[in-house]
């Protein structure tokens, strides 16, 4: 349907920019840039000096849920504000008002690393979410930490070169700007003025294509962690250690129990820092598989890889946007009561007590749905845009699109699967049968006491 009713006549009409533009003003910048600071500054102290208990810290629910999570989809709705109220960038630029030259370049930044202290970045900050079991402090800790790995790097290679390819949450936000139907441009000095320009949704992502491979894995990782999360838990995903690896591992190795628990973990990590080089795979397979006129291969999984984005941005929605229902609500009574040492300054700490109901699960199922194939039609959408851009006569590139249909419905399936699959009773099964077990004692199996220890 896409390569009928998208032409090339239609392809240039949807690429040509709405020209309705007006300045943001100043105060506006001002305002948020202070509470992005004040909300840094907060949330590091919350985590380090305020009570441990996780519902009633301020610094846990705001991290994840307002910031990780709430600012994600507020910049797909509304563009890349993040990018000029970053509040690592605004700290550069204080110090660098009362130190001048303090984030001037130092090293050339090397163009072969491009985006993957990004990538590493943001793999380690999945794997804090899905393993590092955090708690109020030790968020803290990492913040601070962070704060001061992003003023080594801005200045040793500088804070422009940094924050456009090495802090992540900057690279995300940017990525996830280029769906929303605003984008902001900001002047040279000493104007600096802000410009807001109204484009049609998802646009954006053919504005420009990737520049590097690296600037791709980790858009395909933006996917992959997101499926990872959702299935990594699973009854299937589970048994498949437990089920086919196992029972090798301990005809090979002579190690006590333990030892395989701490190894199916350990498998788990690996499996997720794997998953984009295992999509990136795939993806190369399937655009080896679509013509590309006189592009090379590298050329054409460049050319296509922001398609890929709105995938990547429902996957997350689907199996993240409940907690906006049952989580964020928490951030009213916490803001008045941020180090939870029982404060009521507007009486809002009665909610912090009050059961938050998630949405009833058929409602849910079909909004996950609808999300996941809406985000592949788009991909879809956008993929074929681009093609008419290589093949400018409509039936060729209709033609070329085939293989990168096969992958957008390939991947649909695959994330509607994955929303079916039964969650498993922990992360670990029992691998001994219980009609094999004789002994009552033993009936429970070791990984099952596993269980109830971590419950515990």
């Amino acid at each position: 349907m896409i390569g009928v009713f998208a032409t090339e006549q239609s392809a240039e009409r949807v690429s040509r920019p709405i020209e309705i533009q007006g300045v943001a003003p100043y105060g506006v910048w001002t305002i948020l840039r202070v509470l992005s600071l004040v909300l840094l500054v907060l949330t590091i102290l919350t985590g380090l000096f305020g009570t441990q208990n996780p519902f009633n810290n301020f610094s846990l629910t705001f991290f994840w849920i307002g910031f990780a999570l709430g600012l994600a989809y507020l910049t797909a709705l509304v563009g890349d504000f993040y990018a000029f109220i970053n509040p690592w960038l605004l700290l550069c630029d204080m110090i660098e008002r009362l130190r001048l030259m303090a984030f001037k370049r130092r090293v050339m930044y090397p163009a072969w690393l491009a985006y993957y202290p990004a990538l590493v970045l943001y793999m380690g900050f999945i794997w804090l979410e899905l393993f590092g079991q955090t708690t109020p402090r030790s968020v803290g800790f990492i913040l601070v930490g962070y704060t001061i790995l992003n003023f080594a790097a801005a200045a040793l290679f500088g804070a422009d070169a940094w924050f456009k390819y090495g802090e992540f949450f900057a690279v995300f936000f940017r990525l996830l700007g280029k769906i929303a139907p605003l984008a902001y441009v900001q002047s040279p000095p000493p104007n600096s003025k802000i410009t807001v320009r109204l484009r049609r949704p998802f646009i954006g992502l053919i504005e420009e294509t990737a520049d590097h491979p690296s600037i791709l894995l980790f858009v395909l990782f933006m996917l992959s962690s997101t499926a990872f999360d959702g299935v990594h838990e699973t009854l299937p995903w589970v048994q498949v250690f437990w089920r086919y690896f196992y029972p090798i591992l301990t005809w090979a190795i002579d190690r006590p129990y333990s030892f395989f628990v701490g190894l199916y973990y350990h498998w788990q990590w690996a499996m997720l820092w794997l998953s984009p080089f295992i999509y990136f795979a795939i993806y190369l397979f399937f655009i080896w598989l679509t013509p590309g006129g006189d592009l090379r291969l590298r050329d054409r999984s460049l050319f296509f890889g922001y398609s890929l984005v709105p995938i990547a941005f429902v996957y997350n929605l689907s199996h993240y946007f409940t907690l906006l229902f049952t989580d964020a609500p928490r951030l009213v009574p916490l803001i008045f009561d941020p180090f939870g040492a029982g404060w009521d300054l507007f009486g809002t700490a009665q909610f912090l007590h009050q059961p938050m109901n998630p949405p009833p699960a058929r409602f849910v199922w079909h909004i996950q749905v609808g999300l996941i194939l809406l985000g592949h039609v788009v991909s879809v959408y956008l993929a074929h845009l681009q093609a008419l851009r290589i093949f400018p006569k409509g039936r060729k590139a209709l033609l070329s699109q085939f293989p990168m249909l096969a992958l957008m419905i390939a991947l649909t399936s695959v994330g509607l699967w994955i929303l079916s699959l039964p969650i498993g009773a922990g992360q670990v099964l029992d691998p001994i049968p219980t009609s094999s077990v004789s002994s009552p004692a033993r009936t429970a199996g070791p990984v099952q006491s596993f269980i109830s220890n971590k419950a515990g």
